[in-house]
């Protein structure tokens, strides 16, 4: 037997939700965990006084009862962690660990016990179902009858708003009225919020983030009362989780953030947070309204009678005394101005982001609260609107996702640290444009690994300065720094080239020379391999005349229940019957998809059938044809391709078709390699030459007699 048990997925039921956590058995004491809130339950080994083990909805759970009067329970074990549980009580706790079982016969006529915090419900000496009397939010009486309303939680789908009793006149004692008795058990153990007495102490006019406005609040030993011109909110002491206390970023204003589960309401309005603004400044002479006895009895050296000092360390300090929790302040975080804060955005409103020692919080609309241990992973990206701000994005591990925006740029180092030392899983380890300096400083944190995606943005950076400097090279008249990477580009040249020769009557040798270093430049630069790539085009010709391929199962079963979903769901759009068909087939049967793979086997087999004879009677006959046409058009390309390569002779006719008739007419050179060049083509290009020359041969004579 170890010194120790650990169990996860431990069930504890809140207000009609059951929340998960992780419950630990020690030798010291029970320490349960709730994942949702982070609150700590622990109970003192010496304080157990009850221990059962009953069957229960999730399995088998555990009732604990302490000497003080408190009652936990814990749900979610499986059968067999009985033996070991209780051996571990036996020896560690000198408990026995009984087996209870409940009643399940369904009577609503039995007895009811209150046994501390419970009011129990028992059938034959069995219990059929417990309440926990802090849920309750009101009693109220009748003629025999008692009626519990409970208070509502946000979480669950289904509440339970009141139960009634139906108490039977007493026969015995006459004297004290049993329904009146029955309320008065219910009422001393139940949370009912009653301001009876007077305030321990009043703050005035406090102002308050949210809920917004300025409220009075008055210290009640067992709630806090939130008193506004418009709103007034009670607060019971049970329902706070945290106190923060954080400083502003400007060091002349302090928050005070009271977490609070479950929230307080204002309409459809859940407020999680209580977040009240101080400023350091301010100072305040506080008085409590008890004697210095019970100031010493209740509080133990935490409060004293009379106190001064600043307003916001009178009001945490009192808070702290009556909650009994410890405040929660920034750790060593300090940002690049300084501040225990970031600036950023958190949806549509800018507020303050803490790093703390556990968590971060953002203040304040709206308030968050994420701890480390609910969270999934970290991202560091690139700002949407500026290069001079980044994001910052927390995944929890149920999934939600809070992206804190607009963040300087000089506070990445000092974010990027802090959550790297926190040991948080980081997404992307911050590699973005604009921030390279930082990245290299904090490179030993990133396990010196090789980012493949930073290098190739680097190579495409420098691709593109040199795209821009060959943009400002063309513009001055020199090609020479040009890089071709496509033939487009290349033919494009050859044409500049060719337009320098036909005005070298106006500008000389000079330009034809010039012309010529070109081409010869360019010679090697003709990309042979793309020439291979061309067969890529090529695409399987449908055969048209063939028989058509069968549907499958699914179609045919498709087909056959078109219009009776229409008809199930009248004004159905088509991508809604094709959704809804889908999980109408899922849901079908193996024998009914039987039936209908049945037939699409039958299909399939009459279309094989088809095919055969289809192909012997050698119906695919005008596929060869379009095999033809593809490969004529193939032989263009390649010519286009060959007019636009490395060969002199091709290069120096590649543009003659793109002459004007009056630059054939009146241009010797270019009629002498039009001449050279219809040698080597085909006849159909001679007789057209032929005929484009008699063609443009009319409007420049006419020309030459003007002149």
């Amino acid at each position: 037997m170890g010194d120790m048990l650990e169990f996860n997925d431990i069930y504890q039921e809140v207000k009609g939700s059951w929340n998960d956590g992780r419950l630990r058995f020690s030798k010291q004491n029970v320490v349960y965990k709730s994942n949702k809130t982070g609150k700590v339950d622990s109970i003192p080994a010496g304080e157990l006084n009850l221990a059962q083990w009953r069957r229960v909805c999730l399995g088998h759970g555990i009732k604990l009862g302490t000497s003080t009067g408190h009652i936990y329970k814990y749900d979610g074990f499986r059968d067999t962690d009985f033996e070991k549980i209780s051996e571990f009580f036996k020896v560690n706790y000198k408990v026995e660990l009984s087996e209870k079982d409940l009643s399940v016969k369904g009577w609503n006529w039995g007895t009811a016990k209150f046994s501390g915090p419970l009011l129990s419900f028992d059938v034959n000496d069995n219990t059929a179902f417990e309440i926990p009397l802090s849920n309750v939010s009101q009693c109220a009486t009748g003629k025999n009858e008692v009626t519990l309303e409970f208070h509502q939680n946000d979480d669950t789908e289904v509440s339970l708003m009141e139960v009634r009793f139906y108490v039977p006149p007493s026969q015995t004692d006459e004297r004290q009225d049993p329904v009146e008795a029955f309320a008065q058990n219910v009422l001393s153990k139940a949370d009912v919020i009653q301001a009876t007495g007077d305030a321990v102490c009043i703050f005035k006019e406090l102002q308050c983030l949210t809920p917004r406005g300025r409220y009075d609040i008055r210290i009640y030993p067992t709630f806090l009362h939130l008193h506004g011109k418009t709103f007034d909110y009670k607060i019971p002491y049970t329902t706070v989780l945290r106190l923060f206390l954080l400083p502003h970023k400007d060091q002349r204003q302090m928050f005070f953030v009271i977490s609070l589960d479950p929230p307080i309401k204002q309409g459809q309005t859940r407020y999680h947070f209580l977040i009240l603004l101080f400023s350091k400044e301010e100072d305040i002479s506080l008085t409590l309204n008890m004697s210095e006895e019970d100031v010493e009895k209740r509080f133990e050296g935490k409060l004293s009678k009379n106190m001064s000092g600043s307003l916001y360390e009178m009001v945490s300090r009192v808070m702290k005394a009556l909650v009994n929790r410890k405040i929660t302040v920034p750790g060593n975080f300090q940002g690049h101005s300084g501040a225990q804060c970031i600036t950023c955005s958190y949806k549509a409103s800018s507020g303050l982001l803490y790093p703390l020692e556990r968590g971060f919080i953002y203040v304040h609309k709206p308030p968050v609260h994420l701890r480390f241990e609910e969270i999934s992973c970290v991202n560091f990206a690139r700002g949407t609107t500026t290069t001079r701000s980044f994001d910052f994005e927390i995944e929890t591990k149920q999934g939600n996702q809070y992206t804190f925006s607009s963040i300087e740029r000089e506070e990445y180092g000092k974010l990027f640290d802090f959550v790297n030392a926190k040991k948080l899983n980081i997404k992307n380890r911050g590699f973005k444009e604009g921030m390279k300096g930082k990245i290299d400083e904090y490179s030993d944190s990133d396990e010196d690994q090789h980012d493949a995606y930073l290098e190739r943005m680097k190579a495409e950076g420098k691709i593109r300065e040199e795209g821009n400097d060959s943009d400002d090279s063309d513009g001055s008249g020199s090609d020479e720094s040009f890089n071709p990477g496509e033939e487009d580009e290349e033919i494009a040249e050859e044409y500049d080239s060719n337009a320098s020769a036909s005005d070298s009557s106006e500008e000389g040798e000079d330009s034809e020379d010039e012309s010529a270093k070109k081409k010869k430049a360019k010679k090697p630069k003709v990309v042979k391999e793309k020439k291979e790539r061309k067969p890529r085009k090529e695409k399987k010709q449908k055969d048209t005349g063939g028989p058509k391929r069968p549907m499958s199962a699914y179609m045919l079963w498709l087909n056959s229940s078109r219009e009776r979903i229409k008809a199930e769901n009248p004004g159905i759009s088509i991508t809604e019957i094709s959704k809804k068909a889908g999980e109408m087939w899922r849901q079908l049967g193996k024998d009914e998809k039987e039936e209908w793979e049945t037939k699409a086997g039958e299909a399939k087999r009459q279309y094989d059938k088809l095919k055969k004879e289809y192909k012997e009677s050698g119906g695919a006959v005008s596929s060869p044809r379009k095999e033809k046409r593809k490969s004529g058009g193939k032989k263009d390309e390649d010519k286009k391709r060959k007019s636009s390569g490395g060969d002199k002779e091709k290069e120096r006719g590649g543009n003659e078709s793109f002459k004007s008739r009056e630059f054939i007419e009146t241009s010797e050179d270019s009629s002498s390699d039009s001449d050279h060049k219809s040698k080597s083509k085909k006849k159909k290009k001679k007789e057209s030459e032929e005929e484009e020359e008699e063609a443009a041969s009319t409007p420049a004579s006419s020309d030459e007699e003007s002149d």
